[in-house]
């Protein structure tokens, strides 16, 4: 970081301090709030996502062939290949857009295309087969529908356009990769069963870990929450002798390596992206952040180009929890929210967020994450334009 980043950072920071008028209610509230939500999302989502996400990308980093790599994802992959596996990993992983972050930085640290990268970082989060029944049930079965099909070709359509896009740096990293001989350091990576097994097990860990507490104690995702630690617990006692067996103390120090540098790579940057979003908005579904709820309702009321646009551009710089949107949603289409901003919202809101923007923005840089974030972004507006003028 320059001396002068520095001394705009320090500025800012004297500004804000010398003038925030800490007396008033709202900036009391939304004080309040933005510690709430940090606990909120470290008791919920640290522990039980984050870590076993960790592990699985320094996993990724130290173990997988880059040679794998790069033939399933790399620049010069077969699209349907590539695009087909990442646009549909969502259904299989259920996670946030934070708990996706570990699993991209570490594909596309290990030589994965920018198109299959970004299409996975936006299918992981927004992909969620049970939030999408969770919408259907709740917002109605077209809205859910809609959600479906729109995350689905958004994934492939934003990796085709990031690959467009950035084709120049793409070509000068398929060249780089030309030259790596993918006969070494084989002794660095497990044969392909012994991979699988091991991400596999470590995968399933994070699956059912991270399973939440449903609002309804009934149904298949109610039965699996209470029985997931008879699940987890075996699962851990699996991953013990694999680790045991398989992998030396270098390995396992090289691994462990890996997975502290993404830890500190993104954990300081999601934080700070998490307290940022509750002094801004407020825990989702109150209102005690800086910025009124009325003000959003009157910025996503109706199906104008505008609220369409504003839900979108709203959506993507919240934060949601996993299946969180649903709820959220019931109650901004209660206050008038349009049905075509609410599909733009369900559209940009799970795959991005404040803190995901930042963590996004040091693996790819900002050209890139902008990018990124505007694609999804006009996307979710166009969506949310189209179902708007047919419900």
């Amino acid at each position: 970081m320059s001396d002068r980043i520095k001394l705009l950072l320090i500025t800012i920071v004297f500004l804000v301090a010398y003038f925030i008028p800490l007396r008033h209610p709202r900036v009391q509230s939304a004080i309040r709030d933005m510690f709430v939500m940090l606990q909120d999302y470290a008791q919920a989502h640290v522990l039980f996502c984050l870590v076993p996400a960790f592990f699985i990308a320094g996993a990724i980093a130290v173990f997988v062939s880059q040679a794998a790599v790069m033939k399933y994802f790399g620049p010069a992959a077969n699209r349907v290949l590539s695009y087909g596996v990442s646009s549909v990993s969502g259904t299989i992983l259920a996670v946030c857009s934070c708990t996706v972050l570990p699993l991209f930085a570490g594909i596309y640290k290990r030589g994965a295309g920018i198109g299959p990268a970004c299409c996975f970082l936006y299918s992981g989060p927004a992909i969620n087969i049970l939030a999408i029944i969770l919408t259907a049930r709740v917002l109605g079965i077209e809205l859910g529908l809609a959600r479906a099909i729109g995350a689905i070709i958004f994934a492939i359509v934003t990796g085709l356009l990031m690959s467009y896009f950035f084709r120049q740096s793409e070509e000068e990293r398929a060249a780089e990769s030309a030259t790596f001989d993918p006969t070494a350091s084989q002794d660095d990576t497990l044969p392909l069963p012994r991979m699988a097994s091991y991400v596999g097990v470590m995968v399933l860990i994070l699956i059912f870990a991270a399973w939440s507490r449903p609002e309804d104690e009934v149904g298949l995702w109610w039965e699996v929450y209470q029985v997931k630690w008879l699940i987890v617990i075996p699962l851990l006692g699996v991953l013990g002798p694999m680790l045991w067996r398989w992998f030396d103390s270098e390995q396992i120090g090289e691994w462990l390596g890996a997975t502290q540098t993404f830890a500190l790579q993104i954990m300081p940057l999601l934080f700070a992206g998490v307290l940022v979003a509750g002094f801004l908005l407020g825990m989702p579904g109150t209102d005690n952040g800086i910025i009124p709820n009325t003000w959003v309702s009157r910025i996503v009321g109706g199906n104008s180009i505008w609220a369409n646009l504003g839900a979108s551009v709203v959506g993507a710089f919240m934060y949601f929890a996993t299946l969180t949107e649903v709820p959220i949603l019931q109650s901004l289409l209660g206050s008038g929210m349009g049905k075509g901003p609410a599909l733009a919202l369900l559209l940009a809101g799970p795959a991005l967020s404040l803190p995901n923007m930042l963590v996004i923005h040091s693996v790819l840089g900002t050209r890139k994450t902008v990018t990124f974030v505007s694609i999804i972004v006009v996307l979710s507006t166009i969506a949310g334009l189209v179902y708007g003028s047919i419900f």
